[in-house]
């Protein structure tokens, strides 16, 4: 979800933090630990057995959780997981972050060439071949890669907060190169600039949670009502001139927004409630980048010679960015990051890659690898998930994913 669903969002007031539920699960039992770390006859822990342990693959055990509770910085896992398939669970754990992780590359590919573009026709003197690129559309998805960076870093997911970390820094690279040419108001790119700037660095301290709550809760709180914003007004602004330009869309969310995090910091809400507004900026977020997809193939169908300047590369680029981060979502059950991976893998990066093929701007060949490519990882991720968890049909893993355990 990218750049990550740049194809490619945290979420507030709950009342778990990383290092509660740690504390929580810390008194480890013969269930979640060999029996080579008790000291034999006696139910204590022998320290240097335990040191040989992987603590790393126990921070990633992690139950099924529901999707509104996504945000939640997962628990060690509780016993789901039999310890006579504790090494291929462990592999599996690894694999998937590793692909989380090298979703990086695709990533970064994908805005080089823009970045590169850019730089010459600034060097050049030409700043207003630079105008072409829509600043508005690029801050846009800086604020998404902003939101799920808090997102994964609340959660621990190292891999990728990283790779949406790579999306702030490359969007930002795109901007102050905007700004440069002045196709971005000098305003607009230092009020960005000091988000960005603070964004990252409160990110780096509350991943290793040393930033005080409140200052976190009140950057959660920035992001859930920007994102709430920026979603309505942009599916809006889709559709015009077909619709009337306004907005009414934006600055409704806006007053909702507020209203909503204002109500949940006041008591006025449920447990359901405060969970449901925690989870907002996430998913709004998620759902902007998925937004991409359908305005792209909206403007395909309005303009379908304009299918001709799309890059077969680059839409490919973009199937694989997502697609790499699908295993490790469907690994810890997160229904928000699956679901976003996966409409980025298939209606943003293989929808346009049949769009190309429809209209004959690219080979049988290319389709025919790019079909087999991903169905074949779809269908590996699946069975491969359903193995390691020792389950007989895909149909409970798919369960877990959207209702959790």
């Amino acid at each position: 979800m990218a750049d990550s669903l740049s194809l490619p969002i945290a979420p507030i007031a709950t009342n778990y933090d990383h290092s509660s539920l740690l504390s929580r699960n810390s008194a480890f039992s013969s269930r979640l630990l060999p029996s080579k770390c008790f000291s034999s006859g006696k139910n204590k822990l022998n320290l240097s057995s335990l040191g040989q342990y992987s603590f790393h693959s126990l921070h990633h055990r992690v139950a099924p959780i529901r999707a509104l509770d996504s945000d939640v910085p997962h628990p060690l896992h509780k016993g789901s997981v039999d310890f006579k398939s504790k090494k291929s669970y462990e592999q599996w754990d690894s694999l998937t972050s590793t692909f989380s992780g090298a979703a990086n590359i695709p990533f970064l590919l994908l805005q080089l060439p823009q970045i590169i573009l850019n730089a010459r026709n600034l060097l050049a003197g030409n700043k207003t071949a630079l105008l072409a690129v829509p600043w508005l559309g690029m801050l846009t998805g800086l604020l998404g890669n902003l939101s799920l960076l808090s997102y994964f870093a609340k959660k621990k997911e190292k891999e990728a907060a990283v790779v949406q970390t790579l999306g702030v820094l490359s969007t930002y690279v795109v901007i102050s190169q905007l700004a440069m040419a002045e196709a971005m108001p000098l305003p607009h790119f230092m009020a960005t600039s000091v988000v960005v700037g603070s964004g990252l660095i409160l990110n780096l301290l509350n991943y290793y949670n040393i930033l005080n709550r409140r200052i976190w809760q009140i950057w959660e709180d920035f992001i859930t009502v920007g994102g709430l914003s920026v979603l309505p007004q942009i599916m809006w602004s889709t559709f015009v001139p077909y619709i009337p330009n306004s907005i009414l869309p934006g600055a409704i969310a806006f007053i909702l927004a507020v209203a909503a995090v204002t109500m949940a910091h006041t008591g006025k809400l449920s447990e359901k409630g405060v969970k449901f507004v925690g989870a907002i900026s996430g998913w709004t977020a998620t759902l902007l980048f998925m937004w991409m997809p359908v305005s792209q193939m909206w403007t395909n169908f309005l303009n379908p010679d304009n299918i001709k300047g799309l890059s077969a590369i680059s839409m490919l680029l973009a199937m694989t960015g997502n697609g790499l981060m699908i295993p490790r979502a469907l690994f810890i059950r997160d229904f928000m990051w699956f679901t976003g991976s996966t409409w980025g893998t298939v209606s943003y990066g293989y929808a346009n890659i049949v769009c190309l093929y429809i209209f004959n701007s690219i080979g049988r060949e290319f389709f025919i690898a790019a079909t087999v490519g991903l169905i074949s990882w779809l269908g590996i991720t699946l069975w491969r998930d359903t193995v390691v968890h020792e389950y007989e049909s895909p149909i409970r893993t798919l369960k877990e994913l959207v209702f959790g355990s």
